[in-house]
């Protein structure tokens, strides 16, 4: 059994559209467990990145998130883009109480609700790209639009706000040496709005997502002003960065691989099934995300785990493992329906993942409805990705039609 093997240092700074990162693929080969050193934090940790591993880490109790708060714990970003109060970093009992409370806001029902709002926000945007036609930026035009309005429109954000939002998320995701202070002043910035937020619904409930959630009840057990704060300003997180990545990044697999677009055009039943595979295909951010720390000494894969070692999860990696997948690099659309990793796993799922398929169908679907002659105007090499955050997505998709 091993104990600690060759540390690899990981950057994790690939992004080359959305080809796999070959690090990670290098990391899978050595085992599914390895020793990684990230730019930032004290401290060296385990990777995991075979899917029951996977599964594993983020279901057993002897791994904790809450437990790493009070470390400089290795990291992608040089300011912790979570707060010790965010549900994200909050381990079961705790975590399980706000995530049943919270996850009555999206039940079919509740989305069912709130995709009118949703197809409303995507007619709009596109009829303003086709206004401005027959060419533009689908990021400018969509990708960056419609996930801020969608998420600011359910949590009732005014208008003149949403730029700093969105703002506040990009300072939060970076990871320059020196935006640690700029980080720090948006996480600030973003507690002190959304407690304002908050009191206000409070006094006037409305129908936005806040109120929602300020209604959600399991018994006598309610969230109170705190609680709902933080998971507001989640929410808003999540809204503005996997959405606005995979709107863009789904939109560029679809614009460079003709036989996904014509089947999606020509068999629109077909839609939420490709956008599954597309999702579990896509490396749709860099790295890795949040650690969690073991509690006690753990066996995994051949290795020895101590108490108070970071282990790192990779959703990405676990995405494409082989005895998971049948030829997991490979976009199969027609691939038999297997829960994938895209949306996390275990007691931390993105609670809002039904509000997000809702979102992907609706301007998926709609923009290759509605543009059926959409193609890239400029060679996929030329286009631009990012490089400054730990997401994957390409700062501009030029279109014509």
């Amino acid at each position: 059994m091993t104990e600690i093997g060759e540390t690899t240092t990981c950057p994790f700074d690939f992004s080359k559209g959305l080809d796999f990162d070959p690090s990670l693929g290098d990391l899978m080969s050595q085992g599914p467990v390895t020793r990684i050193r990230l730019p930032y934090g004290e401290a060296d940790a385990w990777l995991v990145t075979n899917f029951d591993g996977v599964r594993q880490v983020t279901t057993d109790p002897r791994f904790s998130r809450a437990g790493i708060m009070s470390h400089n714990y290795p990291r992608m970003t040089p300011e912790p883009i979570v707060s010790p109060e965010s549900i994200n970093v909050m381990d079961p009992p705790i975590s399980s109480r706000l995530r049943r409370l919270a996850s009555q806001a999206f039940t079919p029902r509740h989305v069912d609700r709130m995709r009118p709002a949703v197809e409303g926000i995507v007619d709009q945007l596109l009829d303003a790209m086709a206004a401005d036609g027959p060419s533009a930026d689908l990021v400018g035009h969509l990708s960056n639009k419609l996930p801020q309005h969608t998420i600011c429109e359910l949590l009732g954000i005014a208008e003149p706000d949403r730029p700093r939002m969105q703002e506040y998320a990009h300072q939060l995701l970076s990871t320059a040496p020196d935006s640690r202070q700029a980080a720090a002043d948006a996480k600030a910035q973003l507690r002190e709005y959304f407690g304002g937020l908050v009191a206000e619904r409070r006094r006037t409930p409305g129908d936005d997502l806040i109120s929602a959630l300020a209604a959600a009840k399991d018994g006598d057990d309610v969230l109170d002003d705190k609680d709902l704060a933080v998971m507001s300003l989640t929410l808003m997180l999540s809204g503005h960065d996997t959405a606005t990545c995979q709107i863009s990044n789904i939109a560029y697999l679809l614009l460079t691989r003709p036989e996904l677009m014509d089947l999606v055009r020509g068999r629109p039943e077909s839609l939420t099934q490709v956008l599954d595979e597309l999702l579990r295909y896509i490396p749709f951010r860099k790295g890795v995300g949040i650690p969690r720390v073991a509690l006690e000494d753990v066996e995994m894969g051949g290795v020895q785990i101590r108490a108070g070692d970071f282990v790192h999860v990779s959703y990405l990696t676990a995405n494409r493992d082989p005895e998971r997948f049948a030829d997991p690099d490979v976009i199969d659309p027609h691939r038999p329906p297997t829960p994938h990793m895209t949306f996390g796993w275990g007691g931390h799922r993105c609670i809002a993942a039904p509000l997000a398929m809702a979102e992907l169908e609706a301007v998926i679907g709609r923009l290759v409805d509605r543009f059926p002659g959409l193609r890239l105007a400029v060679p996929a090499e030329e286009l631009r990705w990012d490089t400054e955050t730990i997401r994957r997505f390409p700062h501009e998709l030029p279109v014509a039609w």
